[in-house]
């Protein structure tokens, strides 16, 4: 029965995931839309897009290979795998085992080796040059995450999401400030994984600024609609990375029946409506950095991580 309630939860999840995806992306602009003054279009455009683009037969460029082909299953399949793990409104699923932080950054590195490839296959400047910003930014953020995942496992014996997860939320650790600098490096890197400002403009169209987008310029039609809908659910597996282990609340515990299920999907649900709100708030209020400067930012991120991984080093190496 446990086996079986662990199944279901799983699938639950994943179709979650697929489906909170294009919302995820709609409602952000949607938000930034009302509070620039805006009507903005329906949270539910990006579903709309998507499926005018599936119907579209994709063209390829002239000197475009198979990789151009592959490379956007490949990345929605290395998404897809990665947003399993994640833990979302219950804990326990069957995929639980598996969900290491370090294995999730494995496969959004995989991923993003995908659309830079995609993006030099056609032999353009604006997408090499793209793959090649995108490249560089990873320098900074993947160690960023990777230390922040070894403050996790200094405080909570792991890197297993689920396990981190359940120790944050018994309170037992308190506030940290090590913690604190840690939610700010995640940020950081995820504004860098997903495009968003102020790394990168997702609504930008002048080339020399570009960096996700460059890389996507001679995609169409269906191959477009999925690199779409992989960057909307990179971005729906990092907003709930952050609700699983900094806000673990109102989770499902392991082996509860569908009213604990249903109260995970409403904490789950606020949660990652409050992050929407949270990010269109600070996209609209900040501004784009230059391009140059984006190292420096990814730096400082990384520079924090490892603050926090010497503090926590430090602290229980006294205690």
């Amino acid at each position: 029965m446990l086996v079986l309630g662990a199944v279901l939860t799983q699938i639950l999840h994943i179709a979650l995931m697929l489906g909170a995806a294009p919302l995820a992306v709609g409602l952000i602009r949607w938000l930034k839309a009302r509070m620039m003054g805006r009507r903005g279009a329906s949270p539910l455009q990006p579903f709309r897009d998507l499926a005018k683009l599936c119907a579209k037969r994709p063209l390829l460029a002239d000197n475009a290979s198979v990789v151009s082909e592959a490379a956007p299953y490949l990345a929605l399949a290395a998404t897809l795998v990665a947003a399993s793990l994640v833990p979302g409104f219950a804990r326990g699923m069957a995929f639980a085992s598996a969900a290491d932080l370090v294995l999730v950054a494995g496969l959004l590195a995989l991923a993003r080796m995908a659309l830079a490839l995609n993006g030099m296959d056609a032999g353009t400047a604006f997408g090499g040059m793209g793959a090649a910003r995108e490249m560089s930014f990873a320098v900074f953020a993947e160690p960023a995450l990777l230390v922040s995942a070894l403050s996790f496992a200094i405080l909570a014996g792991t890197t297993n999401l689920d396990q981190i997860g359940a120790v944050f939320r018994d309170g037992a650790l308190g506030l940290r400030i090590s913690l604190g600098l840690a939610a700010v490096a995640m940020g950081a890197v995820a504004l860098a994984e997903n495009a968003r400002v102020p790394v990168d403009n997702p609504a930008t169209h002048l080339e020399l600024t570009m960096v996700h987008e460059a890389m996507l310029l001679e995609a169409s039609g269906r191959h477009l609609a999925l690199w779409e809908y992989q960057a909307g659910l990179k971005l729906t597996l990092w907003l709930a990375l952050i609700a699983a282990v900094f806000l673990p609340f109102g989770a499902a515990p392991a082996g509860s029946g569908p009213l604990a299920w249903l109260v995970g999907l409403l904490a789950w649900g606020a949660k990652m409506g409050g992050l929407c709100l949270a990010l269109a708030v600070f996209e609209g209020a900040i501004a784009k950095m230059r391009v140059f400067r984006v190292p420096e930012f990814l730096g400082a991120a990384l520079l924090l991580a490892l603050l926090a991984a010497a503090l926590l080093f430090v602290s229980t190496g006294f205690a």
